[in-house]
Protein backbone atom coordinates (compact mmCIF):
# COMPACT_ATOMS: atom_id res chain seq x y z
CA UNK A 1 0.00 0.00 0.00
CA UNK A 2 1.65 3.20 -1.10
CA UNK A 3 0.75 6.56 0.41
CA UNK A 4 1.53 9.91 -1.21
CA UNK A 5 1.17 13.01 0.95
CA UNK A 6 1.73 16.43 -0.60
CA UNK A 7 2.28 19.66 1.28
CA UNK A 8 1.71 22.39 -1.30
CA UNK A 9 2.01 26.16 -0.87
CA UNK A 10 -0.88 26.85 -3.25
CA UNK A 11 -4.62 26.54 -2.61
CA UNK A 12 -6.02 23.62 -4.63
CA UNK A 13 -9.51 23.45 -6.06
CA UNK A 14 -11.37 20.15 -5.83
CA UNK A 15 -11.01 19.80 -9.61
CA UNK A 16 -7.23 20.26 -9.38
CA UNK A 17 -7.04 17.69 -6.57
CA UNK A 18 -8.89 15.24 -8.82
CA UNK A 19 -6.44 15.87 -11.68
CA UNK A 20 -3.45 15.35 -9.39
CA UNK A 21 -5.00 12.28 -7.76
CA UNK A 22 -5.58 10.64 -11.14
CA UNK A 23 -2.06 11.39 -12.36
CA UNK A 24 -0.45 10.19 -9.11
CA UNK A 25 -2.43 6.97 -9.49
CA UNK A 26 -0.75 6.45 -12.85
CA UNK A 27 2.68 7.48 -11.58
CA UNK A 28 2.68 4.98 -8.69
CA UNK A 29 2.46 2.12 -11.19
CA UNK A 30 6.03 3.04 -12.20
CA UNK A 31 7.03 1.07 -9.10
CA UNK A 32 6.82 -2.67 -9.84
CA UNK A 33 3.92 -4.30 -8.00
CA UNK A 34 2.26 -1.01 -7.02
CA UNK A 35 -0.98 0.38 -8.44
CA UNK A 36 -3.75 2.84 -7.74
CA UNK A 37 -5.87 -0.01 -6.34
CA UNK A 38 -4.31 0.37 -2.88
CA UNK A 39 -2.92 3.89 -3.18
CA UNK A 40 -3.85 6.46 -0.53
CA UNK A 41 -3.30 10.14 -1.34
CA UNK A 42 -3.46 13.23 0.87
CA UNK A 43 -3.17 16.92 0.06
CA UNK A 44 -2.26 19.62 2.55
CA UNK A 45 -2.65 22.77 0.47
CA UNK A 46 -2.14 26.45 1.26
CA UNK A 47 0.78 25.20 3.37
CA UNK A 48 3.67 27.39 4.53
CA UNK A 49 7.02 26.01 3.39
CA UNK A 50 10.37 27.68 4.03
CA UNK A 51 13.72 26.79 2.51
CA UNK A 52 17.07 28.47 3.26
CA UNK A 53 15.26 30.90 5.54
CA UNK A 54 12.90 32.10 2.80
CA UNK A 55 9.23 31.39 2.31
CA UNK A 56 8.46 29.45 -0.86
CA UNK A 57 5.64 31.15 -2.75
CA UNK A 58 5.38 28.10 -4.99
CA UNK A 59 6.73 24.90 -3.51
CA UNK A 60 5.87 21.34 -2.59
CA UNK A 61 7.11 18.67 -0.20
CA UNK A 62 5.91 15.23 -1.27
CA UNK A 63 6.26 12.13 0.88
CA UNK A 64 5.95 8.72 -0.76
CA UNK A 65 5.62 5.81 1.65
CA UNK A 66 5.89 2.33 0.21
CA UNK A 67 5.19 -1.03 1.83
CA UNK A 68 8.35 -2.98 1.09
CA UNK A 69 11.03 -1.49 -1.13
CA UNK A 70 11.94 -0.85 -4.75
CA UNK A 71 14.88 0.05 -6.95
CA UNK A 72 16.64 3.39 -7.11
CA UNK A 73 15.81 3.61 -10.83
CA UNK A 74 12.07 3.26 -10.14
CA UNK A 75 12.28 6.02 -7.52
CA UNK A 76 14.20 8.24 -9.94
CA UNK A 77 11.38 7.83 -12.47
CA UNK A 78 8.71 8.58 -9.86
CA UNK A 79 10.54 11.74 -8.76
CA UNK A 80 10.84 12.95 -12.36
CA UNK A 81 7.14 12.30 -13.04
CA UNK A 82 5.95 13.96 -9.82
CA UNK A 83 8.09 17.04 -10.49
CA UNK A 84 6.83 17.28 -14.08
CA UNK A 85 3.21 16.88 -12.93
CA UNK A 86 3.43 19.58 -10.26
CA UNK A 87 5.28 21.91 -12.60
CA UNK A 88 2.74 21.49 -15.42
CA UNK A 89 -0.42 21.47 -13.29
CA UNK A 90 0.53 23.93 -10.54
CA UNK A 91 3.33 26.02 -12.01
CA UNK A 92 5.73 24.97 -9.24
CA UNK A 93 9.30 24.98 -10.54
CA UNK A 94 11.04 21.61 -10.28
CA UNK A 95 13.75 23.12 -8.09
CA UNK A 96 11.08 23.91 -5.46
CA UNK A 97 9.67 20.37 -5.32
CA UNK A 98 11.15 18.00 -2.77
CA UNK A 99 10.30 14.29 -2.69
CA UNK A 100 11.00 12.03 0.29
CA UNK A 101 10.74 8.24 0.19
CA UNK A 102 10.11 5.94 3.10
CA UNK A 103 9.99 2.16 3.05
CA UNK A 104 7.56 0.62 5.52
CA UNK A 105 8.02 -2.90 6.90
CA UNK A 106 4.68 -3.08 8.71
CA UNK A 107 1.39 -1.64 7.53
CA UNK A 108 -1.90 -2.11 9.33
CA UNK A 109 -5.26 -2.19 7.55
CA UNK A 110 -8.66 -3.67 8.21
CA UNK A 111 -7.70 -4.83 11.70
CA UNK A 112 -4.57 -6.71 10.56
CA UNK A 113 -0.97 -6.06 9.55
CA UNK A 114 0.63 -6.90 6.23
Amino acid sequence: MPYIDSKITLKLSEDKKEVLKTALGQIISTIPGKSENFLMIGFDDDYSLFFSGKKLEKGAFVEVKIFGSTSDSALEQVTAKICTLYEQELGIPKNAIYVKYEFVDHWGWNGHNF
